[in-house]
């Protein structure tokens, strides 16, 4: 008996676009106010002194200045201790 085989479904082929997340400015560097310096989900930077977390946790420069990232022990909601990296902004001399 000849019998054709059944076609099944893939399951390949749903792969989402690149959201191109990550950091844009690294330390020590000159910015713009209104520059992406970092892009993210979740905080894991956090805004500093000169930075603004946008709706979607996307942090940009509020002035022109040096980048610098920072290493702090913030005490959390529970009570322990957290290291937590934030990004300031030291506001160029001019």
């Amino acid at each position: 008996m000849a019998h054709k085989k059944a076609a099944g479904s893939t399951k390949n082929g749903r792969s989402s676009n690149p959201k191109m997340l990550g950091v844009k400015v690294f330390g020590s560097q000159i910015v713009t106010p209104g520059q992406i310096l970092v892009r993210q989900r979740g905080t894991k930077f956090h805004p500093g002194k000169n930075v603004k977390r946008t709706a979607d946790d996307t942090l940009i420069s509020l002035t022109s200045g040096t980048l610098s990232f920072t290493k702090k022990k913030i005490t959390a909601f529970t009570g322990n201790l957290k290291k937590r990296v934030f990004l300031d902004v030291e506001p160029s001399k001019n």
